[in-house]
């Protein structure tokens, strides 16, 4: 059988999850993509590092090597991408775990007959303000929202401030920043134009509350729930995600809200990570939906808290097989915690000093820990406020939630990032 995966840049989700995934499910791969000479080199060098996550790699080191044939590809053309896949042998499945490729996707599913997401589902998750007008038209929630563009200037209509101003399309907490009046809202918009002009902004009102996510994983017809997490965010105005915490069980009132969410939207088919807020006065509302495993090496942790190969089941439902019959797979006995700790750069610098990545030592029992390198010692760090100031990743998993923040803590305290000023000639 054959998979066509499509990507842009290469992702560790990509890397070390699918690809591994698909190799041992004995399928024929091909990758399109606009970058092929980044993806070569990344598989080229997948067995530098183990599997993120946490469990044991037993011995193996680093993403299988089965073959994959590379095709370069405008893969953010449909028409293009369609005929790039026309031109080779007929595939089983279409598929993609980029944020930003998920509608031509679809579309190249579709075309061919193949199960796929509904590309009308990827476009209202990929673009905010369709989401919000959705989920308003149906009667799910109601968010105020005002659209911004470089020549409309920046009405916000009945909006009160504070709002968070964002790109309707955007991703990684890029450009996403908290106003507090009118003026500051010209001049960051005045700053996003500057530097990207055609970017269409959502200015919408702030919605407080603790933020947690729900993944989960359709067939078209079965939803399954895979759990959620808690997020912890930093200090506004930005909103980085600085920490993600296993929650079981997930918040009831969390849980329905979203499925409901996603039946309106349309997003049932394959994976689906979507983050919300949770608030006692207001009630659940939606922040946004990725339509693709939760990513930043959560997807590994998830799929060693579940026992299960999370990668193989979401290539499987795009192969059009139902999901195994009986309740989803729930967290595995003695796994029943679990943290994702980012280290975040505090400065503009250089990166003089950097833990190397793998299995670590844990500061108590029962307790598989990790560490993941996402810069290297040397690299120039440019804070941009977003997910992208990401030096690494603390992974943990155990019984006990203390342990597990024990051995958290530990870790952070003996490792050692030290960015220093970037010498002058």
């Amino acid at each position: 059988m054959r998979l066509y995966l499509i990507a842009s840049k290469p992702t560790d989700s990509v890397i070390y999850g699918f690809l591994p995934a698909a190799a041992r499910l004995g399928l024929d791969v091909v990758l399109f993509t606009d970058r092929p000479e980044e993806h070569e080199r990344a598989r080229a060098g997948a067995r530098r590092l183990p599997r993120p996550g946490c469990l044991p790699a037993d011995g193996e080191h680093g993403a299988d090597p089965a073959p994959v044939r590379v095709v370069g590809c405008d893969v953010w053309d449909t028409t293009e991408l369609i005929r790039a896949i026309a031109a080779l042998p007929r595939p089983d499945a279409v598929f993609s775990n980029s944020d930003h490729l998920q509608t031509q996707t679809a579309l190249a599913a579709a075309y061919f007959g193949l199960p796929g997401k509904d590309w009308r589902s990827c476009m209202r998750a990929k673009n905010k303000s369709l989401m919000r007008r959705r989920l308003t038209e149906t009667g799910t929630e109601h968010v105020t929202i005002a659209e911004i563009r470089a020549d409309t200037g920046h009405p916000v209509g009945d909006l009160a401030f504070p709002v968070v101003l964002k790109p309707a399309a955007g991703v990684a907490s890029e450009d996403v920043v908290l106003v507090d009046g009118p003026d500051e809202l010209a001049a960051r918009c005045a700053q996003i134009f500057a530097r990207r002009p055609a970017e269409t902004l959502l200015a919408e009102e702030y919605l407080p509350g603790a933020l947690h996510t729900l993944e989960t994983l359709g067939d078209g017809v079965m939803t399954w729930v895979l759990g959620g997490f808690r997020t912890r965010l930093s200090p506004p105005p930005f909103f980085i995600e600085e920490r993600l915490t296993w929650e079981a069980p997930v918040p009831a009132a969390g849980r329905a809200h979203v499925l409901a969410a996603l039946a309106e939207l349309g997003a049932t088919f394959g994976a689906c990570h979507t983050e919300y807020v949770l608030d006692a006065s207001r009630g659940p509302a939606l922040i946004e939906v990725n339509d693709r495993v939760i990513g930043d090496h959560c997807d590994f942790v998830l799929s060693d808290l579940l026992g299960t190969d999370l990668f193989e089941l979401v290539v499987r439902v795009h192969l059009g097989e139902a999901l195994p019959p009986g309740p989803p797979p729930e967290s595995a006995s003695g796994r029943g915690h679990a943290v994702i700790d980012y280290v975040v750069a505090d400065r503009t610098g250089v990166l003089a000093t950097a833990p190397s990545g793998g299995p670590q030592q844990a500061a108590e029992p029962g307790v598989m820990l990790s560490y993941r390198p996402l810069r290297e010692a040397g690299d120039r760090i440019a804070v941009t406020n977003t997910n992208r100031d990401y030096l690494g990743v603390v992974t943990a998993i155990g019984a006990e939630p203390a342990a597990v923040e024990c051995s958290v803590a530990a870790a952070r305290t003996a490792g050692s990032w030290e960015i220093t000023e970037e010498s002058r000639p």
